[in-house]
């Protein structure tokens, strides 16, 4: 859905997550954020932006791992299961490491990280080979084309820190919904000493347009260590052809890997300076919990429409997908207190919006869903009322928003939606404070 609010937090989120997710990162990667990928995840939507008519802009939130202990695989200070015999960096994993003449911790370099990252990998060849060292502006990070003799796979490792059960972590640690990011397996687990390990097997492209696999493995320790190893069944993440049937790294080996405690070595030179979520402080907006949401949206959906989907936890969003017997139809909604500052923008001249008695300011459209001519129909009613209090529902003639149409329109009118965002039940919505 068009509809987007400013988040602070997830600037800084999305930015870190870009960051450590490497070189290669666009449009897609930050729809799927590994390092912050998915999750979801749940839809997040800038503050000031208008609804565009004609096209559904859509952000994904995350795909993830799960956690493990500080000290890799068992939470016991072994070693995780294939590890190598060596350590990045200066020290021990679990020791502090060596200061420079200045004080500062020694970094590790790029080569050095390239180096662990073949000890750990099974017999084959890494070849096309970059990597960035801990002092490096965007992150530390490695990457290479591997073989082992079953064709090529790119693959790549990234480090860094999230705030410790911030939300970033959280997102990091959660399987993404399928209705926004494709998977065929996605495993979330926590290990021993509070870390958390996810290992999703998904895909590239969230459109499936190409079957490029993308199998991502997550680990964030209690202290906001972030490790994130990605790999593909090509020779690179996009533009190459698919060079085998799945990626070269399963479940078991991708833990190995991302648990070894090598890399939280590294992980604890990074300067401090490059740690970016912020807390959210007092004055933060606050805002309606999802479960809420999607309880009052159910009760207002007309009478023939059985739901049968919809979205887990959050915040000012949630979704249901109902089905009146000639296909699914995916419903989604923003619940948005204190928006006055976008009104003007939004409601006024110009906008078709029209005012009702009470006061309340409602516009509805309908245009592509996409932008992708797949055939998607979305069909908006956007409401505001006098406290400012938002609320935003869409309706598509898609299940999901990820795949093709279902049906030939939306389960629901363009008046049914006007209703349904208008309903004074929104009014007694209790926002929580961030």
């Amino acid at each position: 859905m068009p509809v987007e609010h400013r988040d602070d937090q997830f600037e800084n989120r999305l930015g870190a997550a870009l960051r450590n997710a490497g070189d290669a990162f666009d449009a897609d990667r930050a729809a799927l954020v590994a390092g912050g990928e998915n999750r979801g995840r749940r839809l997040r939507m800038r503050r000031r932006t208008a609804i565009v008519s004609g096209a559904a802009a859509i952000a994904l939130v995350g795909v993830g791992g799960a956690l493990v202990a500080p000290w890799g695989g068992d939470g016991t200070g072994q070693r995780a299961v294939g590890a190598g015999g060596t350590t990045v960096g200066p020290g021990d994993a679990g020791s502090a490491p060596t200061p420079t003449a200045t004080g500062a911790p020694s970094p590790v370099t790029g080569a050095q990280l390239l180096s662990k990252l073949k000890e750990l990998l099974p017999q084959g060849e890494l070849r096309d080979e970059r990597a960035r060292g801990t002092d490096a502006k965007l992150g530390p990070h490695a990457y290479g084309v591997f073989d082992d003799g079953k064709g090529d796979a790119a693959l790549s490792i990234s480090l860094g820190r999230v705030e410790p059960g911030g939300q970033q972590a959280r997102e990091i640690a959660e399987c993404p919904d399928q209705a926004f990011v494709p998977y065929d397996d996605c495993v979330a687990t926590a290990l021993p000493g509070g870390a958390l390990l996810r290992i999703v097997k998904g895909y590239e492209y969230p459109d499936r347009r190409v079957d490029t696999k993308l199998w991502t493995a997550d680990l964030v320790t209690a202290e906001g260590e972030h490790v994130a190893v990605m790999e593909w069944n090509a020779a690179a993440e996009k533009g190459a052809p698919i060079s085998r049937p799945e990626p070269p790294l399963d479940s078991a080996q991708l833990k190995a890997l991302v648990t070894d405690p090598a890399w939280l070595g590294a992980v604890r030179v990074i300067p401090e300076a490059t740690e970016v979520e912020t807390p959210p402080t007092s004055s933060a907006p606050a805002e309606v919990e999802s479960d809420a949401i999607v309880t009052t949206l159910t009760g207002l959906l007309p009478k023939g429409l059985g739901v049968v989907g919809q979205s887990g936890p959050g915040t000012e969003y949630g979704y249901v997908v109902v089905d009146d017997g000639e296909g699914k139809s995916f419903v989604q909604i923003n619940v948005q207190p204190n928006m006055q500052d976008v009104e003007d923008e939004l409601f006024g001249p110009g906008s078709g919006a029209v005012t009702m008695p009470d006061g309340v300011k409602v516009v509805v459209r309908q245009g592509p869903g996409d932008d992708k001519g797949r055939g998607l129909v979305m069909r908006t009613a956007d409401a505001i009322w006098p406290d400012g209090l938002r609320v935003v529902v869409s309706a598509f003639n898609s299940a999901d928003q990820i795949t093709g149409p279902t049906r030939e329109n939306p389960a629901l009118t363009l008046d049914q939606l006007r209703t349904i965002a208008t309903d004074s039940k929104w009014q007694g919505l209790q926002p929580v404070p961030n």
